[in-house]
């Protein structure tokens, strides 16, 4: 695989389920290290990755007992960042990602849509310039994964990160990416 994804760009792999998109994603983000070949950030290949990429699995990942803005706040507070700024800084963002309303409502609480807004959220408060994004929809029903895509094209527009989205379906490619990238089944 040979991949380029430009500084503020949208790129999606699709391809297949088997193909190697989940595992292309954690070998950029740095949950795995190739076997052969290289990952550059920024032309850089000596980077570590791990904790340098925003990187949002298939599942949405929010913990149960904590509350929505415990939830989207929780990297942060593993950082030991400013946690009274990044909350403030979450809380202004609640409305933008339709979340106004339900910062203490549990996961259980939420619609799937929501979760996966909450999700979002969260990655995006790491502030990291590349955001993987591994079949954010793939759960969602029809009508609210259109509705997700138009939204995901403002946020991203907005917050201006290089974004690379895996998924199976070619419509949500063509209107979310500037570039794709089609992989085929295994050899």
């Amino acid at each position: 695989v040979s991949l380029q994804a430009r500084e503020r760009e949208f790129v999606a792999p699709i391809g297949p389920s088997g193909c190697g998109k989940t595992t292309l994603l954690n070998l950029i983000a740095g949950l795995m290290e190739p076997d052969q070949g290289e990952i550059a950030l920024r032309g850089d290949r000596q980077t570590e990755r791990l904790g340098r990429i925003g990187y949002m699995p298939q599942r949405d990942g929010l913990l149960p007992w904590r509350r929505l803005l415990e939830n989207v706040t929780l990297r942060p507070e593993v950082r030991r960042r400013d946690l009274p700024a990044v909350r403030e800084q979450a809380l202004a963002l609640l409305p933008l990602f339709g979340l106004q309303g339900f910062e203490r409502s549990y996961p259980h609480e939420l619609s799937g849509g929501m979760r996966q807004r909450a999700a979002l959220l969260r990655t995006l408060l790491c502030e990291q310039e590349v955001v993987l994004l591994d079949e954010p929809f793939g759960a969602l029903d029809a009508l609210t994964r259109r509705t997700m895509r138009d939204w995901l094209l403002g946020i991203w527009e907005r917050f201006q990160r290089t974004m690379l989205l895996v998924t199976h379906d070619v419509d949500e490619a063509l209107l979310l990416s500037d570039r794709i990238y089609v992989l085929t089944p295994r050899p």
